[in-house]
């Protein structure tokens, strides 16, 4: 039987490639300042942005959020956690890389996509920390362990070295980037030490090679436990903006229609 849903929505020109929605940010009744993690730290973002002029409210794509009935499109109610609707809702969608960035090993999406073949897996994090999942190491396909107190010139050399090398490798149709910014200096759980110069240049690197080879990109902003990384995730946008690597559809860009907005045009 076909199933409908209100998922899909038609993005008009004038609308960012970013995906934002208030109730990212989570609040109860105060007990979230007690953790490390900055549960807030998306409204920052879009503060920042909107006080650089980038952006407004209408400018920004709000999802909307699946019900039970889309979830059990493609899930079982066993293990709704493992997202692979991907390939079978997504049109011209058989290729997928995801590039971890993040501190720790991504053994969550590791163990969803053990035995699949359409997924490359590229990850870089700090090999002493949590999780240490020996199991979930089998599923990736380019492995970057890094130890305690890694700088910006050897991180951002080996992440730019092992890039080239995965996309030579697995040329995907879509790049979903994990970017966390708990490899900063100072974060006590990340362990690593990366400057916030680092960790711009670390994104505009990936967004580089990725739009070079004319490949969509998703870059979701992950771990990062303390208060300065928001800014931080501002710069970074800022700087792929002026660098003309995410913005609006230009009216050059025809190969992709308007229902493919969310991914931001391919740079020559």
């Amino acid at each position: 039987m076909l199933h409908t849903t209100q998922l899909y929505q038609h993005v008009p020109e004038t609308r960012w490639p970013i995906v934002y929605s208030p109730r990212y940010n989570i609040t109860f009744m105060g007990l979230e300042k007690l953790h490390p993690f900055d549960a807030g730290k998306w409204g920052k973002v879009i503060n920042f942005l909107k006080e650089e002029k980038l952006l407004s409210d209408s400018m920004l794509v709000e999802a909307r959020e699946a019900s039970e009935e889309d979830l059990l499109v493609v899930h079982t109610r066993r293990y709704l956690n493992e997202l692979k609707f991907l390939f079978e809702r997504v049109e011209g969608i058989s290729r997928a890389t995801i590039i971890d960035l993040d501190a720790h090993q991504g053994n969550g999406h590791e163990r969803d996509f053990m035995d699949d073949k359409r997924v490359y897996i590229m990850d870089v994090y700090n090999r002493h920390i949590y999780p240490g999942d020996r199991f979930a190491k089998q599923a990736i396909r380019r492995k970057v362990e890094l130890e305690w107190g890694t700088e910006d010139d050897e991180y951002l050399d080996k992440v730019e070295r092992n890039i080239k090398k995965s996309l030579q490798e697995h040329l995907p149709d879509v790049v979903v980037y994990n970017a966390g910014t708990d490899i900063l200096e100072g974060d006590r759980l990340g362990g690593l030490s990366i400057s916030p110069a680092g960790i711009v240049k670390r994104d505009e690197l990936v967004f580089r090679m990725v739009r070079g080879r004319r490949v969509p990109i998703l870059m979701v902003t992950s771990g990062g436990y303390q208060k300065r990384t928001a800014r931080i995730i501002a710069d970074s946008i800022l700087n792929l903006f002026g660098l003309g690597l995410i913005g609006p559809e230009s009216p050059s860009v025809s190969a992709q229609n308007s229902d493919t907005l969310l991914l931001p045009p391919a740079v020559p």
